[in-house]
């Protein structure tokens, strides 16, 4: 990484000084899923952070104080009234670096909505300045009320990152939207929101957008067991879409193939094949203000699927592969745009030969496919690939070629919104 405004001696391990830790109060309100806010609390402590849990009075008929005491290594309390020398329900908000509830229950989202403050739990969600992060769960039907929803938009409107719930099992038999995220999704998505106001980054710069993202790698089927895939593992289309959650925009994941836990906040369609895939994207892009093509979309496809498994012959001979071409989803969709505006993006793993260069090959490339923004990997010897880290090069129709330095997914992620954010002020 690069700094300006002056140098300094290179230090050694022994004098790099910690990163200090950020103060993290995890509200907890009382839903069935307060349980899995005991994971939530285990990742932010792990990972360095100082929790303070806040859970309302309804929360500990679920999961008592000891527990959030003994996790956390602070006392718990829910009472305005308890420690009142040191005004906690002033103090506590005052002093977060982020504010996170999950459970959010309809009850806690329409009392932070009106600007209630009768228990410790809302007084501290009146008194931040921090980013506050709320992750809804209850019932579908509860979710759809229209008090509910004219209360989510009303945080939102304040700046307030409101999850949308996942879809999935509920309590009893029930099965609908309303289920609470995957702990391990709303940590990433709440660290992702932490680091960015860190950093002095603007944290609803995609709010009132919908976006589409693809992810994964498309199979092409020879028969009912064997198919013609990649190895994308869909990790920097997951980054992308929980990046865009995290700044506000309402998501839809195209995922082909993908193996990993749903990003929190995100619509998710999945598909396998290429023609899936296309359908998916097309659809979803009908309302979208951007598309950003992560996905690897198979190039060919057998021209003839067999029905039952293709067996081995007895004289040990091969049978022969005939392949024909996949549509060109990418430039299709910049060619054929649903309405002016939309910000197309794509991307581009190449290897360098004879003919030319890796950036090269991806300038031809960006000239064929007509995208607004290609992000090029030099995927060489198989680099990117399920790996945790990334860089690129993005290349715009202006001719600029600006390199992202290897790092997190996430932070590249978070480059490419950039850009993307700065195309929309181009119109």
């Amino acid at each position: 990484m690069t700094t300006t405004g002056g140098s300094r001696p290179h230090a050694g391990p022994e004098e790099v000084a910690p990163r200090p830790s950020r103060r993290v109060v995890l509200g907890v309100s009382g839903g069935i899923a307060a349980y899995k806010a005991c994971e939530l609390l285990r990742r932010f402590t792990e990972s360095g952070h100082d929790v303070t849990v806040v859970p309302t009075a309804a929360a500990l008929e679920f999961v008592g104080a000891p527990t959030w005491a003994a996790l956390s290594g602070k006392p718990v309390s829910t009472e305005v009234w308890d420690g009142v020398h040191e005004v906690p329900h002033v103090r506590i908000g005052q002093s977060a670096d982020l504010v996170v509830v999950a459970p959010a229950t309809a009850d806690l989202l329409a009392r932070a909505a009106h600007g209630l403050a009768d228990d410790l739990l809302t007084s501290t969600l009146l008194t931040a300045r921090c980013p506050v992060v709320l992750a809804p769960a209850m019932h579908t039907e509860m979710w759809e009320h229209p008090a509910t929803r004219a209360n989510v938009e009303t945080l939102r409107s304040r700046g307030v990152v409101v999850v949308e719930p996942a879809e999935g099992r509920l309590t009893g038999a029930d099965t609908g939207k309303g289920r609470l995220p995957e702990p391990g999704e709303i940590f990433a998505l709440a660290t992702d929101v932490l680091a960015r106001s860190t950093a002095g980054a603007p944290l609803q710069d995609l709010a009132g957008l919908a976006v589409v993202v693809s992810a994964g790698g498309t199979r092409e089927y020879l028969d009912p067991v064997r198919f013609i895939g990649n190895r994308s593992s869909g990790l920097q289309g997951l980054a992308l879409a929980r990046a865009a959650s995290a700044r506000g925009a309402s998501v839809t994941l195209v995922a082909a193939n993908v193996s990993l836990p749903d990003p929190a906040g995100v619509k998710v369609v999945r598909v396998e094949t290429t023609a899936q895939l296309r359908d998916a994207v097309v659809e979803a892009s009908s309302a979208a203000d951007a598309v950003v093509m992560a996905a690897a979309p198979a190039d060919f496809r057998p021209a003839e699927h067999s029905a039952t498994k293709i067996k081995k012959s007895e004289d040990g001979s091969s049978p022969t592969l005939h392949l024909e071409q996949n549509p060109d989803i990418l430039a299709g969709l910049a060619a054929d745009r649903p309405h002016p505006g939309i910000v197309v993006v794509g991307f581009a793993a190449e290897t360098g030969d004879a003919q030319g260069t890796v950036l090269e090959h991806a300038r031809a490339k960006l000239a064929r496919k007509g995208c607004d923004l290609l992000v090029v990997n030099d995927v060489s010897g198989g680099a990117v690939f399920g790996a945790q880290d990334n860089e690129a090069v993005l290349l715009g129709q202006d001719g600029s070629a600006v390199p992202v330095a290897r790092g997190s997914k996430s932070a590249l992620a978070h480059a490419i919104w950039d850009r993307v954010v700065a195309l929309r002020a181009l119109g």
